[in-house]
């Protein structure tokens, strides 16, 4: 891997991260493009660069950790579901579906749920005066079906999101949970994956990863300024078309090749 190649999949980390087009799979699909070796090392640099992209929320949201201890109680109760489920399923997950047609396919199928559910999100009006005052029983649904984002392509964000829309809250809330719960789950599975990989990285891959982690900071960082006009005014259907295109032409793509 080239610092350019790994500027540009930080890049792509730092946009989708955190909009429900799985940044996960985007970044498979860059690499595969890009025709970067699928080794020990890719996986990792595309899970441990999420952490500049986390850094980006904590700063924004640092409001939100600091204001009262009960969001940490609700954030937990959401991540639990996930943490177990990843625990217990990591090694099925990264042997079996880290590929580019079970992105392509996820991709399709989360675009067609969001489509469904934009109607709904739109005119939802919220059960919460604020996000921290989400109920404990709706937390912990939300991290039930943030469970399913662990199919590369189905996007966490993605699944968060729907998850606070069938729980009560209005879209701007759901997508500020979703931020939110990834910083936790994100810490979580990319402390996990740095445990169970060999931390023997050469020069150039220090300076690959230090490169992505700032590029996908600063990405992120524009991407969720953006998503959150966007999402207010439009909601989330353009996304789950967004999805569908992109989900049918990597299936032709590889299909093809």
């Amino acid at each position: 891997m080239t610092i350019i190649e790994a500027i540009i999949i930080a890049i792509v980390e730092g946009l989708t991260e955190f909009l429900p087009v799985s940044s996960t799979g985007h970044m498979i699909l860059t690499s595969s493009l890009l025709g970067i070796e699928n080794n020990a090392f890719l996986k990792t640099f595309e899970i441990s660069i999420q952490l500049g992209a986390i850094m980006a929320i904590v700063l924004m949201y640092s409001k939100h950790f600091l204001k009262s201890f009960d969001i940490y109680i609700k954030l937990f109760i959401a991540f639990v579901p996930t943490a177990l489920v990843g625990f217990l399923a990591y090694n099925f997950i990264k042997e079996y579906l880290f590929n580019s047609l079970i992105v392509s396919i996820s991709l399709i199928i989360g675009g067609i749920i969001l489509i469904l559910i934009n109607k709904k999100a739109v005119s939802q009006i919220s059960k919460y005066k604020e996000i921290g005052n989400i109920s404990v029983r709706h937390a912990f649904f939300i991290g039930l079906i943030q469970c399913v984002s662990m199919i590369p392509g189905v996007s966490r964000a993605g699944a968060t999101i729907v998850g606070g829309i069938f729980n009560g809250l209005n879209k701007k809330q759901a997508t500020e949970f979703s931020f939110l719960l990834a910083v936790p789950t994100m810490i979580a599975a990319t402390g996990y994956d740095l445990i169970k990989t060999p931390l023997e990285f050469n020069k150039h891959e220090v300076t690959l990863l230090l490169t992505g982690l700032i590029t996908a900071f600063i990405s992120a960082w524009i991407a969720v300024k953006i998503f959150l006009v966007l999402v207010e005014k439009y909601g989330f259907a353009y996304f789950g078309w967004y999805r569908i295109l992109i989900g049918i032409l990597f299936l032709l793509f590889f299909v093809t090749i």
